[in-house]
């Protein structure tokens, strides 16, 4: 059995389309239009539709394939939240490139990008409203969407905490997955898909069982990819990570496991803004020096094992087995 995302991700591209089109043609004031602009572009150029996706699957671990468009709507609701989120993440990161191209507060001003953040969050919750999902699932669906959302928000105060300098902090590095990343990327999506098609507690605790190691692996291999992969895959920079000191499990892992003179060297190089390539292939090396990237790459392996187990016994439709063991594969192994 194989699953067609392609038709799944043209149906969120469609839905989403048709919204920031119609939010378009019903501006207020015709010199909003080429700021808005921007956001509809950030929306649907790039981005995995991860989340939106996992609603789905979320969805038809008990609905059979049916009508959708309803729960299409739903599941693109999530992300413009995400949108919100990144916009704002990247302000706060002083990132510069997000998804290839300038972040939006680079592209426009940080004022700017502040406002169109908090646009993308206002049409979250229309979109989700007005998803034309049955009333009384939609009261379900809403205690979860304000949980994932507070999850997100927890997890991102806790990553900046995590950031500005080399800190042997294990627990606030896995702490900062678990919310940011496994709850919010993983866990809450796949909830509210669930819930969509009125699945009770069983299943929502199967979606977890899955969603938590799962979701872990996911942030940690992005953890890698952005100190090891390439700009031209990742779509952001390889050295960014790095200069804001943010201190995720690999680094904690590596100043866990450091020697004096290495941790020395890398409480001068992280959280540096000079840091240039050359500083951050010298990290790069300390952290395979040290068995940290060997580490961590363990974790990915045995939290995938993990997800994979939860899986094959939890009570869902075999299509959504399928789909969601492809999912976990698709996150977690390395691509650059």
């Amino acid at each position: 059995m194989t699953v067609n995302y392609t038709a799944v991700r043209q149906g969120l591209d469609s839905v989403l389309v048709d919204f920031l089109r119609e939010k378009l043609n019903s501006l207020p004031d015709s010199r909003l239009e080429n700021l808005i602009d921007h956001l509809c572009e950030f929306v649907i150029h790039g981005g995995k539709r991860l989340r939106p996706l996992l609603c789905y699957y979320g969805w038809e671990t008990v609905e059979e394939a049916g009508e959708r468009t309803s729960v299409l709507r739903a599941a693109a609701s999530l992300e413009l939240f995400h949108a919100f989120a990144l916009i704002h993440d990247d302000i706060m990161d002083a990132s510069a490139m997000r998804r290839g191209r300038p972040t939006l507060h680079k592209a426009l001003s940080v004022n700017d990008a502040i406002l169109l953040g908090d646009i993308a969050l206002v049409w979250s919750d229309e979109m989700l409203h007005a998803s034309g999902v049955d009333p009384q699932r939609l009261i379900a669906v809403r205690s979860l969407v304000e949980a994932m959302r507070a999850e997100a928000l927890y997890g991102q105060c806790l990553d900046l905490q995590a950031t500005g300098g080399a800190k042997d902090d294990l627990d606030l590095a896995t702490t900062v997955v678990r919310y940011k990343t496994a709850k919010y990327t993983v866990e809450r999506p796949l909830h509210v898909g669930a819930a969509l098609a009125g699945g009770g507690p069983e299943v929502l605790r199967s979606c977890t069982a899955y969603a938590l190691p799962i979701g872990e692996a996911f942030q940690l291999r992005d953890d890698v990819l952005g100190v090891f992969g390439h700009p031209d895959v990742t779509g952001k920079s390889a050295v960014e990570d790095l200069r804001e000191g943010k201190v995720t499990v690999l680094i904690a892992t590596a100043l866990s496991l450091a020697d004096s003179k290495q941790i020395e060297l890398l409480n001068r190089l992280l959280g540096n803004p000079e840091l240039d390539e050359a500083g951050a292939e010298r990290v790069r090396e300390l952290l395979v020096d040290t068995g940290a990237l060997k580490h961590v790459e363990d974790m990915i392996r045995r939290r995938r094992e993990e997800g994979l187990a939860a899986l094959e016994a939890a009570p869902f439709r075999p299509e959504a087995v399928v789909a969601l063991r492809e999912i976990a594969y698709a996150t977690t192994e390395r691509v650059s």
